[in-house]
């Protein structure tokens, strides 16, 4: 079995614990606040479906304005096209993301590529595209969607910590995040921005080593930057140890800080737990943001 193929194999039999995820509610909600109708059938194609609310990043051209007068609404004339919900992808490829304290463990990547694509496959099931984030390839589902998937993360070599787009995000889509997020966090701020003012919500999973949540180490230790920080010798690790964790506690509430308010969430799972919680997380955040 190939890589790509044993990556689609094992999440989905990590994502068959879990009911289909569909993201169908929002559809219907934002229809009926609208006074229009749900998707019949996702893809494709210009013909008039319903009208729905304008929304931040919405094009002014596409505003109906003589529905807006009847109604006193801004509204957004849609095709069935613009109405299929899609849900975007990405996981960091950095160097800092191949790290894992022992060997018995996944490296960061590793899981990450793991729920990304466990979440691939829920979404899969519940008739929902999705896309990478870094792909140009056209959201679509299915089991060839998710082994395009596969194989272009396993494509992707190392790159940079942070989201670049090499699409256009519609409005409203759903975003998944995933990786070690250990970058100072206004870094990420200008991309998240850039997401929320088109009404898109997502989630921010932060995967972190063992030794990185609880820095178990003591005596002599030779620190060495996975980023080409170089090398730092510590004589006696063991009294960094409170002033690493609360500055890592400073960083994740930095995190939440940003997130919270353009409306997405913020997690954190350490590869020593199960993958499966950490996906029952992912599950139960992108659930919750279709009601809201």
């Amino acid at each position: 079995m190939t890589k790509p193929d044993a990556l689609v194999d094992h999440a989905a039999r990590l994502a068959e614990a879990l009911p289909p995820l569909l993201l169908a509610a929002e559809r219907v909600a934002q229809a009926v606040a609208a006074g229009g109708h749900g998707r019949k059938k996702s893809g494709p194609g210009e013909s008039f479906w319903q009208f729905r609310n304008y929304l931040p990043g919405d094009e002014p051209r596409r505003i109906n304005w003589r529905k807006s007068a009847q109604t006193g609404l801004t509204l957004i004339r849609e095709t069935e096209w613009a109405t299929a919900q899609s849900v975007f992808l990405w996981r960091d490829a950095s160097p800092s993301m191949d790290f894992r304290s022992k060997p018995r463990l996944p490296t960061k990547r590793q899981r990450a590529e793991l729920l990304l694509m466990a979440m691939g496959c829920l979404l899969s099931r519940g008739g929902e595209r999705m896309a990478l984030i870094e792909d140009s390839a056209p959201a679509s589902n299915g089991k060839h969607a998710l082994a395009a998937m596969a194989t272009a993360l396993s494509r992707q070599e190392s790159g940079n910590s942070l989201p670049r787009l090499k699409r256009d995000i519609p409005s409203g889509s759903h975003i998944l995040l995933v990786g070690d997020f250990l970058a100072p966090p206004d870094t990420l701020k200008p991309f998240l921005s850039s997401l929320a003012s088109k009404g898109c919500r997502g989630i921010l999973l932060q995967v972190l080593d063992p030794a990185e949540t609880r820095f178990p180490y003591r005596g002599r230790l030779l620190a060495e930057g996975c980023e080409g920080e170089g090398s730092l010798l510590i004589s006696s690790a063991g009294t960094l140890r409170k002033a690493y964790l609360a500055r890592l506690a400073t960083q994740q509430a930095e995190m939440q800080a940003l997130a919270r308010p353009l409306g997405w969430d913020f997690r954190v799972h350490d590869t020593s737990q199960p993958p499966r919680s950490a996906l029952l997380a992912l599950y139960g955040s992108l659930a919750r943001g279709t009601h809201r």
